[in-house]
């Protein structure tokens, strides 16, 4: 980011801000051009509640429910979600405790470009982005001690619950602001492959998104995007969908090569 300056000799400086600066921008309640914000800034309308773990874990049980098991589950989390998450109406920002059920989209995509800040209060916090219902664009703290053996010092935006085979399981560079400062996050969505930035930065370029619920398997053409509860409180604004045309689908599966 730069600023220019007008000097005193009527010459344009300019300051060249670090990515910090730039990537904690403020709240803004104009979504980009294409883009549509999935906050209002006043409430959780059109997020529901959404188990993140154990047997509903997983799409295709839910897929099963009868609509009268479907009704009834989704008011039991939606209790659960008005326990743990809420906005923020003052800053413009949806805040989760850590606790209880993950934030889901009650519309459901498929290629898709997503767009978030997210913020970590405390050392250790964790969170995360779902895509289609499954695991995960991974937040996390790299210096917390106790996740360094689960890759933690890599840095956030890997696909983390990808194959161990799968290069998209790490970031290629470490781009994370230190705790307590905002991140900028775009994601996109096409096929079964993904693109992250993370504060300007390329972190993961064309990967495979793995099926974490059944490795032999791709993941489903469509789903909810998910926000994830983790054990820690976790701030998100900014939160904006694009959905991609085949045509432009199709131009960013042929510059990773996939078929």
């Amino acid at each position: 980011m730069r600023i220019y300056l007008i000097l005193s000799s009527g010459l344009v400086a300019f300051l060249t801000l670090p990515a910090t600066l730039a990537a904690a921008q403020p709240v803004s309640s104009v979504p980009p051009a294409g883009f549509a914000s999935l906050f209002n800034g006043k409430d959780l309308k059109g997020w529901r509640g959404r188990p993140g773990g154990g047997g509903v874990f997983s799409p295709y049980v839910e897929a099963k429910f009868t609509p009268e098991e479907r009704a009834a589950k989704q008011a039991e989390w939606n209790n659960d979600r008005d326990v743990h998450w809420r906005a923020d109406t003052s800053k413009g920002e949806i805040v989760s405790d850590g606790k209880g059920v993950h934030l889901a989209t009650e519309k459901t995509y498929g290629d898709f470009e997503f767009r978030v800040d997210w913020m970590l209060t405390q050392p250790c916090g964790d969170s995360g982005v779902y895509l289609r219902d499954y695991p995960q664009v991974q937040i996390w703290d790299p210096a917390c001690p106790r996740v360094q053996r689960a890759g933690a010092a890599k840095g956030s935006g890997g696909l983390w619950n990808d194959n161990d085979s799968n290069p998209g399981k790490w970031p290629l560079v470490r781009a994370d602001n230190p705790i307590g400062q905002w991140n900028r996050m775009a994601i996109k969505m096409a096929g079964t492959r993904v693109w992250v930035t993370l504060n300007g930065k390329d972190v993961v370029v064309g990967q495979v998104l793995d099926n974490y619920f059944d490795r032999t398997q791709p993941v489903l053409p469509t789903g909810s995007i998910e926000l994830q509860t983790h054990g820690s409180e976790v701030r998100f604004r900014n939160i904006y969908i694009r959905e991609i045309p085949a045509s432009e689908a199709k131009t960013l599966l042929d510059s990773v090569g996939a078929h």
